[in-house]
């Protein structure tokens, strides 16, 4: 069975996330550099996930608090394209509000601070974004990604 993956873009680094096969766990990956363009990226995502075989990609859509899209959304949709067409799978947006906020927190409280949490806190970003998408999805709400 394909895989979810789950991207947290960012201006400077990318978290990635990957579900388990079931589609219910997610799993922090790796964090890229977002340096190069959207394009280039994309390519360094599609690196970073090997050979896994990935049915649908979860980007993290930054809306303001009021709900509203500014320039960092409009940064995410043209990344979420090019991450579309590098892997070859649709894309779908999820609100990810304050899920660095949550994964800095969490980081935290697990011990990790300056350097070490920002090794990681973009992965961690990413895996929160993603499982509150699996979490949404579990009971057939969103379409399977493998009957798109």
């Amino acid at each position: 069975m394909s895989r979810i993956v789950g991207i947290d873009p960012g201006q400077a680094r990318i978290g990635v996330a990957i579900s388990d096969e079931e589609r219910s766990i997610a799993f922090p990956r790796e964090t890229v550099p977002a340096r190069g363009g959207t394009t280039e990226a994309a390519r360094r995502v599609r690196e970073a996930l090997g050979e896994d075989e990935i049915s649908l990609a979860v980007v993290g859509l930054p809306l303001r608090l009021d709900g509203s899209e500014g320039e960092a959304a409009r940064r995410a949709r043209a990344f979420g394209e090019a991450l579309g067409r590098a892997l070859e799978v649709e894309v779908v947006y999820w609100d990810e509000r304050l899920t660095t906020v949550a994964a800095e927190r969490s980081l935290r409280e697990m011990g990790r601070r300056g350097a070490k949490q920002r090794e990681v806190v973009d992965q961690s970003a990413a895996t929160i974004l993603l499982q509150g998408y699996l979490d949404a999805n579990k009971g057939g709400k969103w379409p399977d990604p493998d009957s798109l």
